[in-house]
């Protein structure tokens, strides 16, 4: 049975390859500037000076991204510039994250799932209260009972709420606070939902692996990830914790 596990805060894990990974790119800037200094001594004796300069700039300025990175996710708080430079942690930190983690043995999975927290986090700090019309519940096909004959991708009003997945619950909260909701096949079809919605704040439900991709494709639009449940295993007749999803709706909306 796969279902998503009760785990403790993962900031740590998350803080500590973070770390690691503004090290290494640090240490790869200064020895690509000690290669181009040795290069362009051979050219001119200008040359190496400007190459420190730049190296220094280099490393002045990554270390001002790492230090403001890093207090966001210790803080769980969006910095000065932090919502900016969260793109930067979104598209191009994650995937060398994994890389580094997979190395030291960490799954790719527990990884996403400590992004999925520190991203929550920080969408929870910014403290949003929006009209519920602006907010869009996005659900995964698999929530979908396997056998159900109903095409609800479309528009999932063609559900006919016979309670034997979660669709019926979640349709039910959409109508009772007036929210947006969607179901999706994949990224493609979210990508079109969100265009065709316009919202300005996603609650998704997905596994690990969409999640993280829905919050890369969809930046810098928040989304506020929740883990379905998989007691028959991946993207098959999974589930939802329906309190929390509710509660993510009540923290966001207004009435």
């Amino acid at each position: 049975m796969t279902t998503e596990p009760e785990f403790p805060s993962k900031k740590r894990l998350f803080l500590g390859l973070l770390i690691l990974t503004f090290i290494i790119v640090l240490v790869v800037v200064n020895i690509l500037g000690w290669i181009a200094t040795v290069g362009l001594q051979q050219l001119n004796p200008v040359f190496p000076f400007i190459a420190q300069v730049l190296v220094g700039i280099s490393f002045t300025i990554i270390s001002a991204i790492m230090l403001i990175l890093v207090l966001t996710v210790a803080l769980g708080k969006e910095l000065p510039f932090g919502r900016k430079l969260r793109g930067l942690m979104v598209k191009v930190f994650l995937p060398i994250m994994i890389v580094i983690g997979r190395l030291f043995g960490i799954s790719r999975e527990n990884i996403k799932r400590s992004f999925i927290e520190i991203n929550n986090q920080l969408i929870l700090s910014r403290h949003l209260n929006l009209p519920p019309e602006k907010i869009l519940l996005l659900l995964p096909h698999c929530l979908q009972l396997a056998d159900c004959q109903q095409k609800i991708t479309n528009n999932v009003e063609n559900c006919k709420q016979c309670g034997q997945c979660n669709i019926k619950d979640l349709l039910e909260l959409a109508h009772k606070y007036g929210a947006k909701i969607a179901v999706a096949t994949g990224g493609t079809l979210a990508r079109k939902i969100v265009k065709d919605y316009r919202p300005r704040l996603i609650i998704a439900v997905a596994c690990e692996r969409d999640l993280t991709s829905g919050i890369h494709d969809t930046y810098p639009l928040p989304v506020y990830g929740i883990l379905n449940q998989r007691p028959n295993g991946p993207c098959w007749n999974t589930r939802v914790d329906i309190q929390r999803v509710e509660k993510a709706i009540l923290t966001f909306s207004h009435s």
